[in-house]
């Protein structure tokens, strides 16, 4: 009997999605350079990075899995593992728990019945926090993908857990109304 976690799918990528891979790399002076955009048209279709995934940019680009996965695991918005629905990253660095990071992660922690690293049963939430999001002046602040919510309260961030239960992804509020 087989162990399904020892299973993989197939890797899958759209011929869309190929062709973006193909005419980024056209625009580089060498394959290699092309690295970082061309993770993200995988993970723009997929979401993550699996081992396919790898082997196409080994393959395209010309480089060792090595130089793949030390960028997959640098930079903390690339994944190689299937995240939730919407994975919130809570910047909790100095800035930000200053002005109030850490009862907002609290906030977040009682409302999705979660802790910080898991992932709600249904993989709709995962909470994660992050070093720095590079709005210290903006705090708190939350990234949900490429879209980074600034001057975050727990009723602020009530409205976007509810935007998303409706699969609304809101434009980014950087608006300082109800801050004290």
């Amino acid at each position: 009997m087989s162990n399904p976690v020892e299973e993989q799918a197939p890797f899958a990528l759209s011929d869309a999605s190929v062709a973006r891979i193909d005419g980024l790399i056209a625009q580089y002076p060498t394959k290699a350079s092309a690295v970082m955009p061309c993770i993200w048209v995988i993970m723009d279709e997929l979401g993550h990075v699996p081992p396919g995934g790898v082997d196409l940019l080994v393959e395209k680009l010309e480089i060792t899995p090595a130089r793949v996965h030390v960028i997959l695991t640098f930079y903390m918005m690339f994944r190689s593992e299937p995240q939730a629905e919407y994975t919130l990253q809570i910047c909790h660095n100095i800035s930000c728990h200053i002005m109030g990071a850490r009862p907002l992660i609290a906030h977040l922690e009682k409302k999705l019945g979660i802790r910080m690293g898991e992932r709600t049963p249904d993989g709709k939430f995962q909470l994660e926090g992050a070093e720095c999001l590079g709005a210290c002046g903006h705090g708190p602040c939350l990234q949900l993908g490429k879209h980074l919510y600034e001057y975050l309260t727990p009723a602020k961030a009530d409205a976007l857990l509810d935007d998303l239960r409706r699969g609304e992804i809101p434009r980014a509020d950087t608006d300082r109304e109800g801050v004290e």
